[in-house]
């Protein structure tokens, strides 16, 4: 048993950046991937982004990263597996950004453009809070 921990969210301005950070305990990052997902009042929960180990990502000819589109050119995933953390650089955001932002965590199996649905991952962190507003 692991645990997810997001740390990072915060109250910006549109046009705005923010990094958040996604503690991954016990979920190797070379065997877990490790999503970003987000839920804004009276919507879904969505996926953002998800990233898994390019070694082996490339094993199952596969990418590393996917990225939703509303979030492309805007949002970079990255991941230090020295720490086992996730970071989410969000950079340009908009009011429409304005989420609790959750990390999640899987086994790995390949297609990870699959990787943004959230009933495939069964461990989650608590949130973090992102208000994007002038």
């Amino acid at each position: 048993q692991g645990q997810l921990v997001e740390s990072g969210g915060a109250l910006v301005q549109p046009g705005g950046s923010l990094r958040l950070s996604c503690e991954a305990s016990g979920f190797p990052l070379n065997d877990y991937v490790i999503g970003w997902f987000r839920q804004a009042p009276g919507k879904e929960r969505e996926g953002v982004s998800s990233i898994i180990d390019s070694g082996l990502s490339t094993t199952y000819n596969d990418v590393s990263t996917v990225y939703a589109d509303s979030v492309k050119g805007r949002f970079t995933i990255s991941a230090d597996s020295a720490t086992n953390t996730v970071y989410l650089q969000m950079n340009d955001l908009r009011p429409e950004d304005t989420a609790v932002y959750y990390c999640a965590a899987v086994k790995y199996y390949g297609l990870l453009h699959l990787y943004l649905r959230p009933t495939r991952f069964g461990y989650w962190g608590r949130g973090t809070q992102v208000t994007v507003s002038s």
